[in-house]
């Protein structure tokens, strides 16, 4: 495997300029000659497609949800960044891309980030043309609020609904291009294979989840946008639908996969409650703008209610910890902390895995119609789950998994190691190192959908020309036979367990031993566990019904299986990155303080990691990271 970077020659600045010059462009009458296959139409896939359609190539889009509107997108809640500096407070674009580089602790390609940080402006300015209803000041400017690892307010927010406005205004373009006929658009269809034709990827197969019919499409690129892995958790803040299978079965078929083990736990959720829940609930990092973090000193209070703790007898661990960020300290350092307090015995609530977030200072300072004019929904959300009125109790809070840093392996043009696949958004590593930064993730689905890939995949068309093959071909109906075979495997399984179970055992095991502290001998026994319950998935799976029509445990069963496989492979990249960097933290690897402790001489790098076959261990390559633009230091927040 080659890991070529593509990283334009030239100043950080102007390598972004100079090589779209460079690129290769495709004649606007030559557009409507190429068909390009979009999966997903979350943020990154939506504006992907709406853009290539308008700009006149043939779009299929897919989406395994019943509309585009229901992308995960949808949920993100704080807000999206923006390096506009109009709140005059010294940010800018480097100011952004420091920030991102330092809280992705040193593991992201310096040219993607500078990218990003160049862009953030534009996604503002295109979204506010959409309509999107942001915040605005009393005088109508548009308002900014702090988010986590910064010290100036650059975040763009539309209350606690950020992600469903900016999706609906993607919405908006993508339905435009629909009515037009540029983009067809095919919800319910899941994708399960792609297809590589020499060397190159050519289509798809997809699964119709109403009617069950298995299809071939065909193309001349394919761009997956497909998002995160958070569910291998089972447990985690995404959508229970959200799943790797796409991404993976790229995997399988020669894109290389880096660094899965980055997976973010985000520190403001809502803990656990039993054993019945298939999913978590996130509450706003925004809320920490005014939500002060705090546990009871001594243990005793841990079962006090809050309002007969006092001041005197509160720990606001994150403002004595990290005075210069407070409670705005980045999500990994703020998630492992609340798990230090809990493990120290001072957590609240049902058992103990609790820290409180109050806001009764904000309330006293600005009046609680204020904090309702800003989390309003959050607050509402947060009574309906918990029978709690965060007014006047504060909220009990606890880390969970949110977001994965790692993806497929793309270099600088959002081509992966196989030609003609493109990947965007979360679905790829490409920006946010071990750690991603709050209020980044929609920074990157928007700015890969909207002004990156339309320039870099222009340039792969122009180079190998038009031309997508015959999805009836042989290739195709090999790939087609592969994925019938498949299905009718879970389907005649004859087991007794559920696929259900063997997501919510994995989760288990991922959650213990590859959470928010790991340690080599964990890791190992998290490989073998993996390893012996994909042998007895294989043996005792259950899947009712047929594939002809909707069969939601059938689903379920090809999203596990895949899970089983990736949590395996998370497990080994967390083995091999023997140091705590981001969000992966070994406990071998910590300071006196019990914070991070990279090893930058042998770890400064990329794992890209290439599938060898079925059974096989796969091989760990390397992307060397250099470092011109911004020094190597211990990431401090103190």
């Amino acid at each position: 495997m080659i890991l070529d970077a593509k990283i334009p020659a030239g100043t950080l600045s102007e390598k972004w300029d100079n090589h779209r010059f460079s690129m290769k462009l495709v004649n606007p009458a030559n557009k409507r000659k190429y068909r390009i296959i979009v999966v997903g139409s979350g943020l990154a896939g939506g504006s992907a497609a709406a853009t290539l359609g308008e700009l006149g190539y043939n779009v299929n889009c897919f989406c395994y949800q019943d509309s585009p509107r229901r992308a995960h997108s949808i949920a993100a809640q704080g807000g999206i960044n923006g390096a506009k500096n109009y709140q005059n407070d010294g940010d800018s674009i480097h100011r952004l891309f420091y920030d991102t580089v330092k809280g992705g602790d040193f593991r992201s390609r310096e040219a993607n980030v500078y990218r990003l940080a160049q862009v953030s402006g534009n996604i503002i300015d295109q979204c506010v043309a959409q309509g999107v209803p942001f915040a605005r000041e009393y005088g109508g400017l548009l308002a900014n609020r702090s988010f986590g690892g910064a010290q100036v307010s650059r975040t763009f927010y539309a209350r606690g609904q950020t992600g469903q406005q900016l999706l609906l205004g993607a919405y908006s373009s993508l339905s435009r291009q629909i009515a037009s006929g540029q983009v067809k658009m095919h919800n319910r269809h899941e994708m399960l294979d792609l297809v590589v034709v020499n060397g190159h990827a050519k289509g798809i197969i997809t699964r119709n989840l109403i009617t069950g019919a298995i299809e071939s499409w065909s193309a001349d690129a394919v761009i997956l946008a497909t998002g995160g892995y958070g569910n291998a958790y089972f447990l985690s803040t995404n959508a229970t639908g959200c799943n790797v299978t796409a991404a993976f079965r790229a995997y399988k078929r020669g894109a290389g996969f880096a660094n899965p083990c980055y997976t973010q736990i985000h520190p403001t959720c809502i803990p656990v409650a039993g054993d019945h829940q298939s999913k978590l609930t996130l509450m706003s990092e925004s809320l920490r703008n005014d939500g002060r973090v705090w546990v009871p000193k001594d243990p005793a209070d841990c079962n006090k209610s809050p309002d007969r703790i006092p001041e005197e007898a509160r720990d606001y661990y994150l403002e004595r910890k990290y005075p210069s960020f407070g409670n705005l300290a980045p999500r990994d350092i703020s998630s492992r902390s609340a798990k230090e307090a809990c493990d120290n015995g001072l957590g609240v609530g049902p058992g103990g895995r609790g820290v409180y977030l109050d806001f009764s200072d904000a309330i006293d300072r600005f009046g609680e119609s204020m904090i309702r004019e800003r989390y309003g929904n959050l607050f509402q959300m947060y009574e309906r789950i918990t029978g709690e009125n965060a007014y006047s109790r504060p909220m009990r809070i606890y880390p969970a998994i949110h977001y994965t840093m790692g993806g497929l392996w793309v270099d600088y043009n959002l081509m992966s190691t196989l030609p003609g696949c493109f990947v965007l958004g979360e679905a790829n590593f490409s920006d946010h190192g071990a750690n991603r930064l709050g209020a980044s993730a929609l920074m990157q689905g928007l700015s890969d959908g909207y002004f990156v890939i339309p320039y870099t995949v222009a340039n792969y068309l122009a180079e190998e020309g038009a031309g997508a093959p015959d999805p009836d071909g042989p290739i195709f109906k090999e790939a087609i036979d592969q994925v019938r075979e498949r299905v009718a495997g879970y389907l005649s399984s004859g087991g007794k367990r559920s696929s259900r179970s063997y997501h919510k055992e994995l989760g288990h095991i991922m959650w213990e031993f590859a959470g928010m502290a790991r340690n080599a001998s964990g890791l190992q026994k998290a490989i073998g566990l993996i390893q012996d319950l994909k042998e007895d998935f294989s043996q005792n799976l259950a899947v009712p019904g047929k594939g002809e029509h909707l069969n939601a445990e059938l689903e379920r069963a090809s999203r596990t299986e895949d899970f089983l496989d990736f949590g395996e492979l998370l497990c080994r990249d967390a083995l091999e990155r023997d140091e705590s960097c981001g969000g992966h933290f070994r406990e071998e690897h910590q300071t006196a303080e019990g914070e991070a402790l990279r090893d930058d001489e042998n770890f400064s790098h990329a794992a890209v990691w290439e599938h060898n076959g079925q059974g096989k261990e796969p091989t760990r390559h390397k992307e060397d990271l250099h470092f011109e633009n911004v020094k190597l230091a211990v990431r401090s927040y103190k």
